[in-house]
């Protein structure tokens, strides 16, 4: 039987899947705003759904891919935390969420995706900065070095 790591999208659109199957971990709570959301995730612990933290090593092992997609500047730490924990079940689970640089590091660890409401990413990409102004590219930052301009998120490349 397929366990599923359930991101806060699984609560907040009132995801139809059994309880006894879910698994998450903890801050995702935090990312619940609406009653009705947390009051699923209430519904869901007391139908057998496990909450559990994620195993520190894997958390490093997502934050490194997360770098070298450079996916990293949209992930929460509650995103990190459900990668972890779906690497940790990796071969009897698949990952439930929406959130598409969460599914594009999912899928380059391995983890089965299955999305909530959205649709599936289609490419896993690669990530760059580039200046609005002098159209240099950056791997990481916020301003240009050379105009100082905003740098803007693009696809640096397929895998």
């Amino acid at each position: 039987m397929t366990d599923y790591i359930a991101d806060s999208a699984v609560f907040i659109m009132g995801y139809a899947v059994d309880s006894s199957l879910l698994i998450t971990v903890p801050s995702v709570v935090g990312e619940l705003k609406s009653s009705e959301a947390v009051l699923r995730f209430d519904l869901a612990r007391e139908s057998g759904a496990l909450v559990e933290m994620p195993e520190p090593e894997m958390r490093g092992e997502v934050l490194e891919m997360a770098k070298y997609t450079r996916d990293i500047e949209d992930l929460s730490s509650t995103d990190v935390d459900i990668l972890a924990k779906a690497l940790e079940y990796k071969d009897s689970a698949v990952l439930l969420t929406d959130d598409y640089a969460v599914q594009n590091v999912a899928s380059l660890l391995g983890i089965e995706v299955k999305p909530v409401a959205q649709k599936n990413i289609s490419d896993i990409l690669v990530w760059e900065k580039q200046c609005i102004g002098c159209r240099k590219r950056f791997d990481k930052g916020e301003i240009c070095s050379v105009c100082g301009s905003l740098l803007k998120k693009r696809r640096k490349r397929k895998l």
